[in-house]
């Protein structure tokens, strides 16, 4: 492993964590502050400086009405469980309204500003609680707090980066663009296949998006790393785990690499790992008084599994297992409660399969479309054949060591947990205080690797894992070995973090930090077409109907309604590429244009076939502006209408 090491990337991590505690430093000579309390706010300054304060401020008036939503709902004893139980219900809301024209600044605000007014007494005492809280835990163990809070801080200098994932620049990004735009999300699959697909994730970055007025992607992602810590703190409690031991989950889970390049991006498994935990927190502590105020945010923390992706609610099963069968007593003394738990969590998670089935005929388009057989897919099973590498016993071996054949990243990039621990699960399994919870978090792994062999889909269930790894190696090593044996894992896990994806490969997070915050730089040289847009919009340019070329590069989710691509998730354009681009002279690519009133074309000129050349000529387009390798070029008016 050390041949695919990125010592580069590696070293600038430990320049980057040099740089914060020297910074964090006056603040531990001058005001006191323990070196764990120190760095977290210089890391969260540093948040705000490369964000800016806008987003940031948006992303804690959501958290707060959040959490003023799953307070009044679970009681103040579970604040910030009840927090991501809010955050299901604000999804769970947006998403049902998402095709009315109410998204805007006007109307959220003030209902979010109600909510955090309303329930403002119980709020400011919970956080005085979790001040508290942090204090204490702090005190207790500082060197070991101080050493999470720092591989916490370099997994988040993933969030400084501009939105550039290729699913997020052709997927994600449109329905907050849409609701910041045009203050409704349009239910059309047409030129984008994924359009109805669970959407509870990119709800809650519309609602941050049109709070902040621009994107605000990475304080969320943030926010959903903390909430996850937290969760990591309340689960090793309840199963044992004491003294610093408990800073271990966290600070094996900040250094996992897919941790820092989650940040990076808006896949799911970011928040869908915060909800698994905080439900595994719900069950294996013991329950309140008021049982059914457990099944409730039981309830809501599931839908907001299902809403997520549907493959995070299959994991979960094995938690819903295990809270039948240890709170059964509990669960029978609040009959109405449990009646009601399932349709709560179906109402939260199910705005985007009834949509998707009412608008498209597929629940789960375009999953399964070989049984719902929807127009707007062709009538097969989606598939992708890449992670089809088989399921067995040495899965987690080659997941480890042949990461590239499970990953879009480089080996090495899902972590060395599975392997260097791989005794301690078996450990944890042996122990009753921690079987239960490494049983669910073994089967969360296993749920969805057996039907597709794609790491980052693990990922849940390996944090889930990490509680009970850490009462393992308390429990059978002396503290000093333990340490030590839980600093190597988290050492080498850091040392590959840039292996998990291209921009972490890349070094954008250093070339964010030259850049000062400013997103165009990077842009520029990762994803042009968004600089391109973001000029074309300033000037009213991509106000027409725009098409990407580039079938490789379809940059094109935040033109919203006006975007098209020849990429696969357009199915339409992409058989108009095929045939088009069988017509050497460019008159069938012209007529396409013409036909669907193209106004603008965004193309990369090394990848322009021989017949899409001969059409810019034959169309009389005209170059407009060029950003890195892509190009905006215009159609003239009348050829485009």
């Amino acid at each position: 492993m050390w041949s695919v090491l990125p010592w580069g990337r590696f070293g600038e991590s430990l320049a980057l964590a040099a740089l914060v505690a020297l910074l964090a430093w006056p603040l531990v000579r001058w005001r006191g502050m323990p070196w764990a309390s120190a760095l977290a706010a210089v890391w969260l300054i540093a948040l705000v400086a490369m964000w800016g304060p806008l987003p940031v401020l948006a992303v804690a008036l959501l958290l707060g009405a959040a959490a003023a939503i799953g307070t009044a709902l679970t009681g103040p004893q579970r604040s910030l469980a009840g927090a991501v139980a809010g955050l299901a219900v604000i999804a769970g809301a947006v998403g049902w309204l998402l095709p009315l024209p109410v998204h805007r600044l006007w109307l959220y605000a003030p209902v979010l500003l109600a909510l955090v007014a309303w329930r403002r007494q119980a709020l400011w005492t919970q956080v005085g609680t979790l001040r508290q809280a942090w204090r204490e835990a702090v005190a207790a163990s500082p060197r070991a707090a101080a050493g999470a809070v720092t591989l916490a801080g370099l997994a988040s200098a993933g969030a400084w980066l501009p939105t550039m994932q290729y699913d997020d620049v052709a997927y994600h990004l449109a329905l907050p663009w849409q609701l910041m735009r045009d203050g409704r999300y349009a239910l059309d699959p047409s030129p984008q296949v994924w359009a109805l697909a669970a959407w509870a994730s990119d709800a809650l970055h519309g609602v941050a998006q049109v709070l902040a007025r621009t994107e605000a992607r990475g304080p969320l992602n943030v926010a959903w790393l903390l909430l996850s810590c937290a969760a990591l703190w309340r689960l090793a409690t309840a199963i044992g785990v004491t003294g610093a031991m408990r800073w271990a989950p966290i600070a094996l889970f900040a250094s996992l690499p897919l941790t820092a390049a989650l940040q990076a991006g808006m896949q799911t498994e970011t928040a869908a790992t915060a909800a698994t935990l905080w439900l595994a927190v719900l069950v294996s502590e013991r329950p309140d008084a008021r049982p059914q105020r457990c099944l409730w945010l039981g309830a809501l923390l599931f839908g907001l599994l299902l809403g997520l992706k549907l493959v995070h609610a299959a994991a979960a099963l094995p938690l819903l297992a295990w809270a039948a069968w240890r709170h059964r007593a509990d669960f029978l003394r609040a009959p109405v409660a449990l009646a009601l738990a399932a349709p709560l969590a179906v109402v939260v998670a199910g705005s985007s399969y009834t949509y998707a089935w009412a608008v498209a005929g597929n629940p789960v388009l375009p999953l399964f479309n070989g049984t719902f057989r929807s127009p707007f897919f062709a009538p097969v099973d989606f598939d992708d054949a890449r992670w089809r590498a088989g399921f067995d016993a040495l899965l987690p071996w080659r997941m480890t060591f042949d990461t590239s054949q499970y990953l879009e990243g480089w080996d090495g990039g899902f972590g060395f947990v599975l392997i260097a621990l791989a005794g301690s699960a078996l450990l944890a399994l042996s122990d009753r205080r921690s079987r239960a919870l490494a049983a669910c978090a073994i089967a969360a792994m296993a749920i969805p690797l057996a039907g597709l062999q794609y790491a980052r889909y693990a990922y849940p269930g390996l944090v889930l894992l990490l509680p009970a790894l850490a009462l393992a190696v308390q429990a059978r090593l002396s503290p000093r070995a333990g340490a030590w044996l839980l600093i190597a894992v988290c050492f080498v896990n850091l040392a590959h973090q840039g292996n998990a994806q291209w921009m972490l490969h890349t070094g954008a997070v250093k070339r964010s930090v030259g850049a000062l915050g400013r997103d165009a730089p990077l842009l520029a040289r990762y994803v042009p077409e968004r600089v391109l847009i973001a000029q074309a919009r300033a000037v009213g340019d991509a106000n027409g109907r725009v098409l990407v070329l580039s079938a490789s590069n379809p940059a094109y989710a935040e033109l919203g309604t006006g975007g098209r691509t020849t990429a696969w998730y357009d199915p339409r354009w992409e058989a108009i590429r095929v045939a088009a681009d069988g017509d050497a002279s460019g008159a069938a690519w012209v007529a396409a244009w013409r036909a669907n009133a193209i106004a603008a074309l965004i193309v990369r000129p090394a990848e322009l076939t021989p017949a899409q050349r001969s059409a810019l000529a034959l169309a009389g387009a005209r170059r407009v502006r060029t950003v890195g390798e892509a190009e905006w070029w215009r159609l003239p008016a009348e050829r485009a209408e």
